[in-house]
Order: C-alpha cells, then sequence, then structure tokens
C-alpha cells in the first residue's frame, strides 16, 4: 500500500513531497519525491488525557467518532468506571477498546476512591494498583488527585507512587492551583503532568519545576485560551487533551479543534503537532507512528495546513475514517452495572425549618470544575427551606447509588433553572446521583427516572419527563455514538429551555460532587469543603 502526499515530518520540522509504502501495518520506506501534491500527511493526534466514560459512549463507539477528528490513540484514565466496579471495569474498558482499530492506552486509576470521605462502590487500594501496573497493557499511574495525601505523604498514597516507580510507569498529575513549596513537594514524591491548570502563571511555574503540563479543553473546563501561548514558550513540554467530553462536543470535533486553534493564533504547526502527535508518545512509550520508517503507520491527510480539514485516518495502515465518516462498524457491548438505590419521594428531599438561616452555598462557574463559595440567606416557606429562583439559589442533592439511604441535601447559585430539575448519574468521581432543581416534586422525579433505569440522564419539570439511560455502569450508553449525541443534544436544549444559562449544564452538574476540586462541593455524606478538606454544615 502506498499514500503520496506533502510529508510532515515533525522530528525533523520538515515539510516534503513524498509516498509513504506501508506492508503488515508498519512503514517500511518513505520517499522523497519531486512533486507537488494538494494534501498533507501528518501524525495522528493523541489526546493526551481524557476519560471516555465522559462521552457517555463506550471505547468502542468512542473510537468511531474520534478517528473522523483524525484521533488515532488516547491516554484514557477509566477511573470513572473504575470507582462503579474497580478492576472489573478497567477490563472492560481494555476488552471493548480491542474490539475496534483504535489504540487505546490506559491507566491505573490511583484515587478509587477520590478520597476517604465520598460514599463509593469500590475501594482499589495498593495491591489492586500492583495487578493492574503489571500488566503491560496498562502504561501509566492515573492521575494522583489526592495531592494533599502526597503533600503530606500518606503511606497508603506513596505506596501506589512507590509501586508505579517499581514497575516503571510515569505518573499523571492532578493539582489545580497548587503552587510554592506545596507544588515542589508534590513533584519531588514523582509526579510527572498536570492537566488541572486554569492559570498561566501556575503552568509555568510547574513547567519550570520539571512537569509537563497537559492543556486542556473540554465540555466543561476549556482552558486553551489561557493557556495556549505555552505552547509557543515550551513546545516540549506541553500535550493537549480534552480531559471530558460530551457526546455532542465530540461529534463536533476533539484534539483537531485544539489544533486548529492553535493555528489560526499564529502559533508555528509544528510546535502545535509537537504538543499534539509527538510528546504523548514519547512520555508515555505509546506505540503510535510518527512517520518514521518502522513506525506503525498511524497518520492522517488532510486539505492544508489552515484549514486541516480531515481527509482520511489511518491506524497500522488501514484507513478508519474518510471524509468526515467513520469505517469502523457498531460493536455491541455488554452491560455492567452496579445499582441498589429505590425509588425516592418528595419527602426526602425536604428541608425543614421554622426560620429564616444563612447557608454555605456552592457557586458553579461556568467553563470551570472548581467551584466559589458564598453565604446566602435561605427563606423558609410553609415550613421548609425551598429553592429561590429569583436569586437564582436552588437546590442540589447527592444520593447514593450503592446503598438505599436518604439524599445529602444543600444549595447551589448560577445554574439559573427557572422551572424544573435536572439529574445525573454521571458525578465525578463515585457516580452518585446528582440533580439541581427549582421544586423538590420535579428534584424526585428526575432522581426517580434515573434510579429506574440503572442510570442516566434525566430531566423533569411539570408534565415533561425525559430520560438518556446510560446502562454501562450508568455511565455509558450502549447506542450509536450519533444516536447518543442526538438524545444528549435534546437534554442539553431541554435544560436551556428551563433557564440554564451554562454552557454545559450537564458537564458542570457532573463536577458539584467532586471533592478533590476547589472550593465548595457535596458528596453522598454532606456539603464538603475542599480548602478545609472536611465536611461543613449546610447552615451556618
Amino acid at each position: 500500500m502506498r499514500v503520496s502526499g506533502n510529508i510532515v515530518d515533525v522530528l525533523s520540522n520538515q515539510i516534503y513531497p513524498g509516498t509513504i509504502e506501508i506492508k503488515d501495518k508498519i512503514i517500511k520506506g518513505i520517499n522523497r519525491e519531486n512533486k507537488r501534491y494538494k494534501t498533507y500527511i501528518l501524525p495522528g493526534f493523541i489526546d493526551a488525557h481524557c476519560h471516555i466514560e465522559s462521552s457517555m459512549l463506550c471505547p468502542s463507539e468512542f473510537a468511531r467518532i474520534a478517528t473522523i477528528h483524525g484521533t488515532v490513540a488516547t491516554v484514557s484514565d477509566p477511573h470513572e468506571i473504575a470507582n462503579v466496579l474497580g478492576i472489573e471495569g478497567v477490563h472492560f474498558m481494555i476488552e471493548n477498546g480491542k474490539q475496534v482499530p483504535f489504540k487505546f492506552y490506559f491507566g491505573a486509576p490511583s484515587c478509587v476512591p477520590a478520597t476517604d470521605f465520598d460514599a463509593t462502590g469500590v475501594s482499589m487500594d495498593a495491591s489492586a494498583l500492583e495487578i493492574l501496573l503489571k500488566n503491560p497493557e496498562i502504561k501509566y499511574l492515573s492521575e494522583m488527585m489526592n495531592f494533599p495525601g502526597v503533600i503530606n505523604r500518606d503511606p497508603q498514597v506513596m505506596e501506589k507512587i512507590a509501586i508505579a516507580k517499581r514497575n516503571k510507569k510515569p505518573i499523571d498529575g492532578h493539582a489545580p492551583g497548587l503552587t510554592g513549596d506545596a507544588l515542589k513537594r508534590y513533584i519531588e514524591a514523582g509526579i510527572t503532568t498536570d492537566h488541572e491548570c486554569f492559570r498561566y502563571d501556575e503552568a509555568e511555574e510547574k513547567i519550570n519545576l520539571g512537569m509537563k503540563v497537559i492543556i486542556r479543553e473540554g465540555s466543561a473546563a476549556k482552558n486553551f485560551d489561557t493557556l495556549s501561548n505555552l505552547i509557543s514558550k515550551y513546545p516540549q513540554r506541553c500535550m493537549l487533551c480534552s480531559d471530558d467530553k460530551h457526546p455532542d462536543d465530540l461529534v463536533e470535533g476533539h484534539i483537531n479543534s485544539l489544533v486548529k486553534k492553535a493555528v489560526h493564533k499564529g502559533i508555528d504547526i509544528m510546535k502545535v503537532l509537537r504538543c499534539a502527535c509527538v510528546n504523548p508518545v514519547f512520555h508515555y512509550g505509546l506505540d503510535v507512528g510518527l512517520l518514521r520508517n518502522g513506525d506503525y503507520a498511524d497518520f492522517i491527510e488532510v486539505d492544508d495546513l489552515k484549514n486541516l480539514n480531515i481527509l482520511k485516518t489511518y491506524i497500522n495502515g488501514k484507513v478508519v475514517a474518510e471524509g468526515g465518516s467513520p469505517l469502523i462498524g457498531h460493536v455491541s457491548a455488554r452491560h455492567v452495572n452496579r445499582f441498589a438505590a429505590q425509588k425516592k419521594s418528595p419527602l426526602d428531599f425536604f428541608i425543614y425549618g421554622n426560620q429564616d438561616k444563612k447557608a454555605n452555598v456552592i457557586e458553579a462557574i461556568d467553563g470551570q470544575v472548581i467551584t466559589g463559595k458564598l453565604e446566602a440567606t435561605i427563606k423558609i416557606t410553609d415550613g421548609c427551606f425551598k429553592a429561590d429562583k429569583e436569586r437564582d439559589i436552588l437546590k442540589i442533592a447527592v444520593i447514593n447509588r450503592y446503598i438505599n439511604e436518604k439524599p445529602a441535601i444543600a444549595f447551589i447559585k448560577n445554574f439559573g433553572l427557572k422551572k424544573g430539575a435536572i439529574a445525573s448519574s454521571i458525578a465525578h468521581d463515585a457516580h452518585n446521583i446528582v440533580v439541581v432543581g427549582t421544586a423538590d416534586d420535579d428534584i424526585c422525579s428526575a432522581v426517580n427516572l434515573i434510579i429506574e433505569n440503572r442510570g442516566g440522564l434525566a430531566v423533569a419539570a411539570g408534565d415533561i419527563r425525559s430520560v438518556m439511560p446510560l446502562p454501562i455502569a450508568g455511565l455509558m450508553s450502549d447506542r450509536d455514538g450519533y444516536e447518543v449525541a442526538r438524545i444528549y443534544s435534546d437534554l442539553d436544549r431541554l435544560a436551556k429551555q428551563m433557564g440554564s444559562n451554562l454552557n454545559s449544564p450537564f458537564m458542570t452538574l457532573s463536577f458539584m460532587s467532586l471533592p478533590v476540586i476547589p472550593r465548595l462541593k457535596i458528596i453522598g455524606k454532606g456539603l464538603f469543603d475542599v480548602d478545609r478538606f472536611s465536611f461543613v454544615e449546610v447552615f451556618i
């Protein structure tokens, strides 16, 4: 097999016309030519940190859509499904991913659960990680979210890091806003990357201390515009990732969108491609080709180096996507799950009282996974504390999906709903049910839709009831990816018609229960102050 075009050799910083000869998945020769070609051949794009589960698609279906955007590989942290099913969940991801011609590289989830405070389904200790990290298919220790444990040299945390070092696997970081001496101590423990930077100076400090920064642009957290100038200054120290990307956004674009944005900003394309294609291969030791003799034939054809429209995607010498359509077929996925929550009553969401009280309120921030921490007076109506639509202070609750118990309830600002409720069983990282709403009846209805389907996304507003079932671990669908994207878009539209002004209401909702991202969150056991790393009362 031969493929001709203008070859973009990122490693040698050259572009030249030529023909690639492929045999048995491998590039056997690259012949320079004195011809003119209209198309360009680039190394394939790599998502350097993502959670496949956040697309609500199983790996085989994720691959179908990602390849149309020129993605040939992902560095994937399966800690979403691991929080539900443990090692069984990781094995499901590996097995399902093997059914399609795409290069998934999974890590061993380091923080299952994210903290000891949360109500989770599974706990993966050092012995579980030892099993995973000895597997050559596991390429790294996934993001070490428990940065207080690293800084304070918690013995259990340090044992996990030691296992990764013994198995010569890199260790991914997760340290939003961490700087100064605490950051130095975190890096000294052996942490090599961070994808949580949200300030330029923070990211530059991490690079100067030896980390690689993975610049993120997902459905909720969008840090590219803030951090993109790092690519020009530190092209050897940066990578690109989506982290968490919902299905409708994945249909629109993937890493190719970041490459285009960088090029349109005037950043040298060779520096951009080093971050998007080369650096992940060397950092994680991936078997992904970089347009060299003897490499796997993993590359893409594009129309030009300005528009960068993907014409074809090749993996192991096989065309897997062409003209915006996948050539990978749909694969049936088995249902693996764990769901024990039972139907709730509106009374379960009542907060009784006899006078107005000041409360700690979560402040949602559009486009970020961090939250603010506010104080507001919650008013009594008919003997209960209720949502206040006029001030946009709504109720938020978390319902344990692993055992049947009463919800944890608090208040949140900036979701903007004027009626109804939205709920999700995608609730990082324990993946209990999280719901935000204006009225207890609708809150209860949305939660019960999810319980009836053993996982999903739901909208409830009076007579309106809509749900997208997620039967695989309560996280992923077994349907065609484009159908999932359409259903999700419909739910997203409903949430916005109900008043939400967030860019991605369901994605933002899914991070309101993550107790390792500042500042105030709600988990299955109550309201959690991440700054103090302890529970706080709802009412002050």
